[in-house]
């Protein structure tokens, strides 16, 4: 190891250690006197040892796994699998796996905890009733009266969505990063507002409703239906490729310093921010069927 290198891990193992003595010290002191200074003080030594042993950590990785940076690339559409000898899209095979999961767990739930439905509920049948009467009554606040009729679809493009984001977390482009699978989440949607639409009002009522307040605006409110799935299926990609590109764009230039700090962000980005487009989603979809019924 060249000799520039030691002294900076000696001097990056010397903040770690002189830090953890400021702040055990601040930490005496300023449960004694409850002070600001002393307050600061432990605050200073906390950052001063995380600080440290951070850059004593990612100069060790790179002293023992060297500095290999790989060029930064972004492809919009999928790579694609060989799947028994047959060219399939990535984004198809990752969504066979989080279906395949989603139908495991609901045999399993269905088979080991819920084999004989009880008057009286047991712990998990308690936990889903709960959650579904959750899900209809959220339902029945935006489309009344049709919750219990379209609650399966919602479940089921919620769960979808939510298992995407969780296998991004294992390191698999999710297939909400994917245009083509947006657009035909949307496109379902699409259909289900106009089955409910005709459904409700039947086809003259339907049609008659567009035409209002004048029959003028109902080319417009035509084009305005049409361009429902286009901005469903473009709002939901565009927030989950930015999502991807972002965490690539963090491990690109942190390099091996990316140790923790994508953990962090991942919350976000991985976990908070796929729930958030999966309920504006479900919402969206919930609101325009409103707007078709009414």
């Amino acid at each position: 190891m060249p000799v520039p290198k030691i002294i900076l891990l000696i001097f990056f193992a010397v903040c770690a250690i002189f830090g953890l003595f400021v702040f055990r010290g601040g930490r005496k002191k300023y449960s004694e006197s409850k002070e600001k200074p002393a307050k600061r003080l432990r605050n200073f030594g906390f950052f001063l040892m995380v600080l440290g042993a951070y850059l004593l950590i990612t100069q060790l990785v790179t002293f023992a796994f060297g500095n290999k940076r790989e060029e930064f690339t972004v492809e919009l559409w999928a790579g694609r699998r060989n799947v028994f000898g047959f060219d399939v899209s990535e984004t198809v095979v990752n969504t066979w796996i989080v279906m395949g999961v989603l139908i495991a767990l609901a045999i399993i739930v269905r088979l080991v905890f819920l084999r004989k439905m009880k008057t009286v509920p047991d712990t998990v049948q308690n936990i889903c009733e709960a959650f579904v009467e959750k899900i209809q009554s959220y339902m029945n606040g935006t489309v009344h009266g049709l919750g219990e009729t379209m609650g399966s679809y919602i479940f089921s493009i919620a769960a979808l969505l939510i298992g995407c984001a969780i296998l991004e977390m294992f390191g698999l482009r999710t297939p909400a990063s994917d245009i083509t699978f947006t657009l035909a989440m949307a496109i379902l949607t699409f259909v289900l507002i106009n089955v409910y639409g005709f459904r409700v009002k039947g086809a003259m009522g339907r049609f008659k409703s567009m035409a209002e307040p004048t029959p003028i605006v109902l080319p417009i409110k035509i084009v305005t239906d049409l361009a429902v799935p286009v901005s469903l299926a473009s709002r939901l990609f565009g927030n989950m490729l930015g999502g991807m590109i972002i965490m690539d764009l963090l491990y690109s230039a942190l390099g091996n310093n990316a140790l923790g700090i994508p953990s962090v962000f991942g919350l976000f980005f991985n976990v908070f921010h796929p729930l958030l487009q999966a309920f504006i989603f479900v919402t969206l979809t919930l609101t325009f069927i409103k707007e078709a019924v009414e």
